[in-house]
């Protein structure tokens, strides 16, 4: 099928939000695990496909060259919309990656206009006169500012996005926004006569968000949060650009038994920790330990327990201890110790005859993923805002698969997933 929409996500978790908002129209989505090695073939693409890198900390140099290869990939699958996702709480320093990204996409693509809409109202993501607010703080007041990799402390998004593009930055403000799709067309065509090429635009429930797609919709390239592409299906389908009868994903057979992989430390993963250890196997890894010891006595605890019962192994951790563990370790140092921890504990727990796996965390899911071998997955179902279960295959194995940024979803997260599975 010819690719409809090609996107770039600059994260796994990101991925499967994007892909997720776009499965809700009811249309197979496909999600590849970095940059396919074979050119595209119409018999194996989709009408969405998304590409997730791993590129959002990476020196800038190295993140824009993935993204354009990744962009050359979905042309060549026949897209001709294309959209660059990165977190709904804009994570990044001032040297990038998000508006390097931009700008490159957009001279490949020779457009001279893009918006940047992190928003995501169901996930208490808004933007209003340029701030963005997680809740009802804003940006830099939330626990975002204490991120370890990419700390945000400042709430304006054309502040943060100037120091990273050569060309101007601009704001379509929510009164523009209310005034519905051609008024904030309008604005759009004046903010390009002044030759601004970047436009934040204002969004605080998801009526905003379908009246930015469908002004938006059209353009090479769009930037955001998952939730501004949401409606871009349904757009599509009444527009005659998408067969309204597009093939829909169906769900494996699976076994029981279950395992959480959590190596996130946001406060949401650690309530999300706290409420299933009631009902689950669990044991905390320790960078410290991990350094010092390795990852053995995690393995054999696995190996431990019955195939059939749910598990959990985490590293999720109050912020002084992480802290703690990074003065001593290094930054990189302690979380490459856990993501590789995770990542084995997978594989075990897969050759167990596991075959449904929760990964909390952007960091962890990508390990985990990348340790499982998964390159591609079919969207299933939506657990909470965002964060879709996905089938895949590792190894010679169909698995469920989830992969949870790390402040998605309600403390119930975890049981929530699986029940859902049950109900298949």
């Amino acid at each position: 099928m010819k690719t409809i929409l090609g996107c770039i996500a600059d994260d796994f978790t990101g991925a499967t939000d994007l892909a997720g908002l776009l499965a809700r129209s009811g249309v197979k989505v496909s999600l590849r695990m970095g940059i396919p090695d074979e050119a595209p073939k119409p018999e194996t693409t989709a009408a969405f496909e998304v590409i997730a890198l791993k590129c959002r900390t990476s020196p800038v140099d190295e993140a824009v060259a993935e993204c354009r290869r990744a962009l050359e990939w979905l042309k060549a699958a026949g897209a001709e919309r294309f959209f660059w996702k990165y977190c709904s709480t804009f994570d990044s320093t001032d040297k990038g990656n998000i508006g390097p990204v931009a700008e490159a996409l957009m001279a490949d693509l020779g457009t001279d206009q893009t918006i940047y809409c992190p928003a995501f109202p169901e996930n208490g993501r808004s933007i209003f006169m340029g701030n963005l607010f997680v809740n009802e703080a804003p940006l830099a007041e939330s626990p975002m500012r204490n991120h370890p990799l990419t700390p945000m402390r400042d709430s304006n998004l054309m502040r943060l996005l100037e120091p990273q593009v050569s060309g101007a930055v601009g704001l379509v403000n929510r009164l523009a926004v209310d005034r519905g799709v051609d008024a904030l067309r309008m604005r759009l065509d004046e903010l390009k006569a002044t030759g601004t090429q970047h436009v934040i635009v204002d969004a605080v429930a998801n009526q905003d968000l379908y009246t930015i797609a469908e002004a938006c919709r059209d353009m090479p390239l769009m930037t955001g949060g998952s939730a501004v592409a949401m409606p871009l299906p349904d757009l599509y389908i009444k527009d005659g650009v998408l067969d309204a009868n597009a093939e829909r994903p169906s769900a494996p057979q699976l076994a029981k038994g279950a395992i959480i992989l959590a190596g996130s430390c946001s406060e949401m993963t650690r309530k999300q920790v706290a409420a299933i250890k009631s009902s689950a196997a669990s044991l905390r890894l320790d960078p410290l330990d991990l350094a010092e010891n390795g990852n053995e006595a995690a393995r054999a605890w696995l190996k431990a327990q019955p195939i059939e019962a749910v598990k959990m192994i985490y590293a999720s951790a109050e912020p002084e201890a992480v802290l703690a563990a990074q003065e001593k370790l290094g930054v990189a140092r302690a979380g490459e110790l856990v993501e590789a921890a995770l990542a084995e504990l997978a594989v075990d727990a897969r050759d167990m005859g596991t075959q449904r796996f929760v990964a909390a965390g952007g960091e962890t899911s990508g390990a985990v993923t990348k340790g499982l071998g998964v390159q591609r997955m079919t969207i299933g179902p939506e657990i909470a805002p965002g964060v879709p279960w996905t089938y895949c295959e590792s190894g010679d194995t169909e698995i469920a698969l989830t992969l949870k940024s790390g402040n998605f979803g309600a403390e119930t997260f975890f049981a929530d997933a699986l029940a859902l599975l049950e109900e298949l």
